[in-house]
């Protein structure tokens, strides 16, 4: 972004760009997957805004030409030339992005693919697919043939040469970003090349991020350049025609404990000139400031207010911005604003039940607030283990008891100190469910036919409507039946009908009670006898 120039909403989103990017590689949830529609939806209407304010910018430039051509016309070719660099360099970034859309959605023609929107991609979350288009075989060292590389060079070369345009005692001040050097990677713990830092493993609906991104950097560089080289033409002609107070903050949602910042400032600010800001209670109507007023550090023309944190809900705060006006009178702006400080919080969500069962990894996903999954630590307390799985995803195994508490804390990756999150989360502790019985298709009590009972094969355990899909292998079982008024029963180990089974049930006729019985099955915590069947020959 291009310092100093974006709006309260501009800085928002690119604050929620910066948030959301930190799980690029992650397999996350579908609501941060849909979070990402939202980032790209506000930087593409971002974008349509610098579209708007950028041609209000050549439309000046238009006017100067018919007022004064020959003083105009090097700087407007000049901006003419901006332009084009510009158009052509999202030309690439929209080919790049239409690619990754045919490939991953699978679509016929780049017309389709040129107008596809995120919200409709079926797979957000694939980063094979465009990890091996933008990176190549090699993601560290991808290729010159590669998308991420060509992007690249593109964005170098119109970096360089849009700046080449701008006078040399302007270049000093320029502010222009799209930086592709190298970076610090924490999780690679190295310097990582840039292509390899925006697109290993990230998935579709970041790299769609990016690329709105990109092109409101590449907007942002247009709109500051050409506005350099329309000052060149007469820097008198052109004045601002409102003034008003702004706070713009990274962030207006903390936790407890830590400081909230934020910048407060005139809109159409000097950076060679400081205005004195002042927070406290404003009269309005005499825009002055009543009792003792707290004095707001400024540098080049920016007041950075920072206050720590000390109690929960909405804080509003006011004041004052007395800035000198061309005449050498003093004019008051006031100001107004509010933060909301909340405990902090984390979330541990079970993704299959309510409960912890015993002797099968239950699934869970843990995410704390603001920390990336890397720098979540997680425990139990109970008779149990909980296994981190990476990116989030745990599984809980308990043993025993009848309740358990997920402990959530964060790890600072520069000091290595931790922070609890808070009370820990409870869960109650389950045994599994005992399954069913099931002989020649009945299950408890029920009737079948003598061939139904001579084709049953062996006896089977079935739980049916539950979470996991478990086997419960029958280790034990006995049928029995009344022969001619006398009682017999076959037993076995195994769930299989044994010969001798098989011949008892061959004497069974119409009206004959076959009961099986003493059944035994292996569940998760061990050996368990279940209910039998108590089938009636029809």
């Amino acid at each position: 972004m291009s310092g100093g120039k974006e709006t309260p909403r501009q800085k928002m989103i690119g604050m929620m760009y910066l948030v959301l990017t930190a799980l690029l590689a992650l397999n996350v949830s579908k609501e941060i997957l849909n979070a990402f529609v939202i980032v790209e939806n506000g930087l593409n209407s971002t974008n349509q805004n610098f579209d708007g304010k950028n041609g209000t910018l050549y439309s000046k430039f238009e006017k100067a030409m018919a007022e004064d051509k020959a003083k105009t016309e090097p700087w407007y070719n000049k901006a003419k030339i901006v332009k084009q660099k510009s158009a052509d360099l999202c030309k690439i970034i929209d080919d790049i992005r239409s690619e990754l859309y045919m490939h991953v959605q699978k679509l016929p023609t780049k017309a389709e693919a040129d107008t596809f929107k995120l919200a409709k991609l079926d797979s957000k979350d694939n980063y094979d697919i465009p990890t091996h288009i933008m990176l190549g075989e090699k993601p560290e060292e991808p290729g010159p043939e590669t998308s991420a590389m060509k992007l690249k060079n593109a964005i170098i070369q119109y970096r360089k040469e849009v700046i080449d345009l701008v006078p040399a005692k302007e270049k000093p001040f320029l502010k222009i970003g799209l930086s592709t050097d190298d970076v610090y990677s924490f999780s690679d713990e190295k310097k990582v090349h840039w292509e390899y830092n925006n697109f290993d493993h990230t998935t579709m609906a970041a790299d769609m991020c990016i690329f709105a991104a990109l092109k409101n950097d590449v907007k942002n560089t247009e709109s500051d350049i050409v506005g350099v080289l329309l000052k060149e033409i007469d820097a008198a002609n052109f004045k601002f025609d409102k003034v008003v107070a702004k706070v713009v903050a990274p962030t207006s949602y903390i936790t407890l404990g830590e400081e909230y910042t934020a910048d407060i400032f005139i809109a159409a600010y000097s950076s060679t000139s400081n205005p004195k800001i002042q927070i406290g209670d404003v009269d309005t109507a005499s825009k002055t400031m009543r009792g003792t007023p707290i004095d707001v550090p400024v540098e080049a023309g920016l007041g950075k207010y920072t206050v720590r944190s000390s109690s929960e809900g909405t804080q509003n705060f006011s004041g004052i911005i007395n800035l000198k006006a061309p005449d050498g009178t003093i004019a008051p702006y006031t100001f107004s604003s509010s933060y909301t400080v909340a405990r902090p919080a984390f979330a541990v969500s079970p993704t299959k039940m309510n409960v912890f069962y015993i002797g099968v990894p239950n699934p869970v996903d843990i995410s704390a607030a603001g920390a990336a999954p890397a720098n979540v630590v997680a425990t139990l307390s109970g008779a149990g283990n909980i296994a981190n799985k990476g990116q989030g995803h745990y599984e809980v195994t308990v043993t025993s008891g009848s309740e358990c508490a997920v402990n959530v804390s964060i790890k600072d990756p520069k000091s290595g100190t931790t922070k609890s999150m808070g009370l820990p989360a409870k869960f109650r502790i389950r045994k599994v469910p005992s399954p069913s019985a099931k002989f020649a298709g009945v299950v408890g009590d029920g009737a079948v036919t003598l061939g139904e009972l001579n084709a049953a094969s062996g006896l089977f355990a079935d739980l049916s409507d539950f979470v996991f899909d478990l086997k419960f292998p029958v280790t034990a079982w006995t049928v029995s039946m009344s022969v001619n008024g006398l009682f017999q029963d076959q037993s076995t180990k195994g769930p299989m009908a044994t010969p001798a089974m098989k011949e008892l049930m061959k004497k069974a006729k119409k009206g004959s009670k076959v009961l099986i019985e003493g059944v035994h099955v292996q569940a998760p915590d061990g050996d368990r006898k279940i209910a039998g069947c108590n089938i009636k020959i029809k």
